[in-house]
């Protein structure tokens, strides 16, 4: 928390999550007849409910903002991915000053995790949306499905810059599911979703750094 309260990392955040936030804002009000037609007509296909009337009425505005909020998340997570890798060397050079950088992500692997991550939970979301009222359960699940956006791009934007060994890598991703399950409880918080990306790849930096060097 210290970490992501820092000024460089919120002045990060604050730009990249604003700027998402404005770019849906206006992009969804400039094609929004467009965009709730889309909706609607996704809300009359959901078996056995999609033919109820006020389930059509009530379902278009709250999947039209539902589905909003989740492109502003799956944005946040793009640009995260991109962007971060400065800021996650200064703060690995702040706690981990002998730590090596064996490498650097490249930005096109980047970028077809992030999409592929995207286009994953989109599908699965839209496919399963009505469970995501049921009680406690759809709760679970939309966590789950948020953890996917970050889990795998997290843990090679990160592990390609101190992680040479494919089997090490390959356990750090086995573990990333924890840390992507705790950052992705930002998701929760409106605004405050905009920290989720960040947040969880700095625990991942300190999952597979381990403990922080003295200072000397």
């Amino acid at each position: 928390m210290s970490d992501i309260l820092s000024p460089a990392l919120l002045s990060f955040v604050l730009t990249v999550g604003l700027g998402s936030i404005l770019f849906w804002a206006g992009a969804l009000w400039f094609f929004r007849d467009l965009y709730n037609g889309i909706i609607a007509t996704y809300i009359q296909k959901i078996p056995f409910v999609g033919n109820w009337e006020w389930f059509q009425d009530s379902g278009t505005v709250v999947g039209a903002i539902v589905v909003g909020y989740m492109m502003v998340i799956i944005t946040i997570s793009l640009l995260t991915s991109l962007l971060s890798e400065p800021l996650l060397l200064k703060l690995a050079k702040k706690h981990y000053p002998n730590q090596p950088v064996v490498g650097s992500p490249k930005i096109t692997t980047s970028i077809l995790l992030s999409l592929k991550a995207g286009a994953l939970f989109l599908l699965l979301f839209l496919l399963t949306f009505p469970l995501v009222f049921v009680p406690v359960f759809g709760q679970i699940w939309m966590l789950w499905l948020w953890s996917l956006l970050i889990k795998e791009p997290t843990t090679y934007d990160v592990g390609a810059l101190f992680i040479k060994d494919e089997k090490e890598m390959n356990t750090q991703k086995k573990r990333a599911w924890k840390t992507a399950i705790i950052a992705s409880l930002f998701n929760y918080l409106p605004l405050l979703n905009i920290f989720a990306p960040l947040f969880g790849q700095i625990l991942f930096l300190h999952q597979i750094l381990g403990a922080r060097e003295p200072k000397s």
